[in-house]
């Protein structure tokens, strides 16, 4: 017999894995729009700090989760 918490952990892993692949797809789409606002930010000079800043968080974020595309977690396959 399993602990209520140990049920409750795999309810909540089984759940993660089905929303997966939704999750990747909201990650790469706010990577794009988080570059190309910051584009728009830097290269109108609206506000180049900020735009700056904007594109390089979005280049990692989407660095980031393409690293998650090529190599998921154990749950996931």
């Amino acid at each position: 017999m399993q602990s209520p918490l140990t049920n409750f952990m795999e309810l909540i892993l089984t759940y993660f894995a089905e929303i997966w692949d939704f999750l990747i797809f909201v990650g790469q789409v706010s990577g794009v729009i988080v570059v190309m606002i910051g584009a728009i930010l830097w290269f109108t000079e609206a506000n180049i700090k900020r735009g700056r800043g904007l594109v390089f968080g979005g280049i990692l974020l989407s660095v980031v989760v393409e690293y998650f595309v090529l190599f998921p977690p154990a749950f996931v396959t």
